[in-house]
């Protein structure tokens, strides 16, 4: 009897000190939460951002966390379906009591988490590129990525410059597409530009040349403009070489910032240009860029631990992440609406998609400067000079 009563205070005093360890290991951990399409048809776009957030929070983790509390990254993959994301979303919040999120790879599952968040007063920083995620502003949402708008924006400056005034549209019907084409037909009359022929592809084409071919025999086409992501613009892209168009200059979205485009396209994308971040032409920015430095580290780091190209998309990620981090740092909390409060202030961040100045009524914080416009050439991106 005697050595059974011993035994059962043995097990509760186990059972308290593993209570204590527990305690003492959840007041020393931060849950930080993340969505993402690391499969599916924009795994190009999730896995890179998968691959940033592990290898950074490992990194900060290895350095003694956030004022001394270790970051627990808790990611879910979507495969791509907004009704996955949205209840990953709400599993985060109910289940794993995370205190931000850094994740939604796509317009689409944003969008559909968006009101979990906001409902839960818990800080989202999205990965995503429609300006839709932060215009109207809501409380507790960022982003990271450059607008659909800036890109169309930045795009049309570039074809001012070359006297092209007469537009030919192509874009995916996906939400960034489809987000993309309505913000170029809205600022287009800002930029003295006309768009005279608009055709568009579903996510599942596998053959656009029928659009194409109406563009091609639209008369007066001087350029052609191709909104979307994934998969689709590199096939807009070999169709457009196939049907003998490569006299009419081409233009594509951030959304295909990533070296996947270019083996995707393979020959058929010499010559295309694109608005990026500087990540991806880090090696050929002088010395006095102030953002010369991140990106290097950034795509070195990113490389060597994933021996795979660098992309846009991670560094979003890495921007989301960093942002949050030092948000954490000022409000010195674990609250998630100091926390909402401090990124909103963010003033002066270097990251890799420019340098971000946010406010209560900008929760991108970034202007078209923070875009650099690319030619695709050799295979390789390359910065286009200012004026040619």
């Amino acid at each position: 009897m005697k050595s059974k009563t011993a035994l059962t205070s043995l097990l509760a005093a186990s059972v308290m000190a593993f209570g204590f360890s527990q305690g003492a290991l959840a007041q020393n951990t931060v849950k930080i939460g993340s969505v993402l399409s690391v499969t599916g048809p924009s795994s190009f776009l999730g896995e890179p951002e998968d691959k940033t957030l592990k290898l950074y929070v490992d990194k900060i983790n290895a350095a003694g966390g956030v004022a001394g509390k270790k970051i627990e990254l808790v990611i879910y993959d979507d495969g791509g379906d907004a009704n996955k994301a949205r209840t990953f979303a709400t599993r985060l919040i109910e289940d794993d009591e995370v205190i931000a999120m850094v994740g939604g790879t796509t317009t689409g599952s944003t969008m559909a988490m968006i009101p979990v968040f906001e409902e839960a007063q818990v800080p989202f920083i999205s990965l995503a590129g429609a300006i839709e995620v932060i215009d109207p502003v809501r409380k507790f949402v960022f982003k990271t990525p450059h607008t659909d708008k800036m890109a169309c924006e930045k795009i049309f400056e570039d074809l001012k410059k070359r006297n092209l005034t007469k537009i030919g549209l192509i874009s995916g019907t996906d939400g960034f597409g489809a987000s993309m084409r309505a913000q170029c037909v809205k600022v287009a009359p800002n930029y003295g530009m006309e768009i005279i022929v608009d055709e568009n592809y579903g996510p599942r084409d596998s053959d656009m040349t029928a659009q194409l071919t109406k563009i091609k025999n639209t008369a007066g086409v001087q350029a052609v403009v191709n909104p979307g992501f994934g998969q689709g613009p590199a096939i807009v892209t070999r169709n457009y070489a196939q049907l003998g168009m490569t006299n009419i200059p081409f233009y594509q979205s951030h959304g295909v910032a990533s070296k996947s485009f270019i083996d995707l396209a393979g020959a058929a994308a010499e010559g295309v240009r694109l608005p990026a971040a500087a990540l991806l032409v880090g090696d050929k920015l002088p010395e006095s860029d102030p953002q010369k430095k991140v990106v290097t580290e950034y795509k070195q780091a990113y490389e060597g631990a994933t021996k795979q190209p660098v992309s846009t998309f991670g560094g979003h990620a890495y921007d989301g992440l960093f942002i949050l981090v030092e948000a954490m740092k000022r409000a010195n909390s674990t609250d998630p609406k100091k926390i909402r409060d401090e990124i909103e202030k963010t003033k002066g961040f270097v990251g890799t998609g420019g340098i971000v100045n946010m406010s209560p009524t900008d929760h991108l914080g970034l202007d078209l400067s923070a875009f650099r416009m690319l030619e695709i050439k050799g295979g390789d991106w390359n910065l286009i000079a200012s004026g040619s």
